[in-house]
């Protein structure tokens, strides 16, 4: 998609109605789907929050930003994630929370960034988090710089989300499961699985 055509999305993208668990369930490991409001409400998970950051590539296609964590000794390790991260004190809301977190990682600025709409929860069962996705865009291609967190950055071209060849499913094995099968996507040649296949199934039936 031309990020033009993206552009004239946006109206869309703010008012139409959003997949909800629905749409994100279509690609959720089974282990989430024993979770119910009830079960993720009882457990007081932390609050977190991502950025899914729209732009155009140099040939003015449309794109979104992943990164892939840093290895370390956590539940979430070398997983391929949005920009983001759990509330602080200082933030006024979780908006405010993706765009700080989206700075700290990957440099971007908030001032550079316009805020599309928020769309729904995503709870994370291996680290107790409740993360709160929005979708956001700028008009250039944003200048990166990363820190410890993150070990590097892809663009991913909104195309190849909407491609339905893309959809598929892999045996994992993480620190808490071992050889388990995950609906995923196949983007840039990387696995993307758990919560943010979970957010990026919502957005691409919002887009579609």
């Amino acid at each position: 998609m031309e990020f033009v055509s993206f552009l004239n999305c946006i109206q869309h993208i703010k008012t139409a109605k959003i997949g909800g668990l629905a749409s994100q369930f279509r690609l959720a490991p089974k282990m989430r789907l024993k979770y119910s409001e009830e079960k993720i409400a009882a457990k007081n998970p932390k609050k977190a929050a991502v950025l899914a950051l729209f732009y155009p590539n140099n040939k003015g296609e449309t794109c979104f930003l992943l990164t892939q964590r840093a290895h370390y000794k956590g539940t979430h390790s070398a997983q391929i994630s949005f920009p983001g991260g759990k509330t602080v004190k200082t933030d006024k809301n979780l908006q405010e929370t993706a765009l700080r977190e989206t700075f700290e990682e990957v440099g971007v600025f908030h001032k550079n960034i316009t805020i599309i709409r928020e769309i729904t929860d995503v709870y994370i069962p291996p680290s107790n988090f409740l993360a709160t996705p929005f979708i956001g865009f700028s008009v250039e291609k944003p200048t990166l710089e990363i820190n410890h967190e993150v070990a590097h950055t892809f663009d991913v071209l909104l195309k190849d989300l909407l491609d339905d060849r893309n959809v598929s499913s892999v045996k994992i094995s993480t620190s808490y499961a071992n050889n388990i099968t995950v609906p995923c996507f196949k983007l840039n040649n990387y696995i993307v699985w758990g919560a943010t296949a979970m957010m990026l199934n919502e957005i691409k039936e919002l887009l579609k």
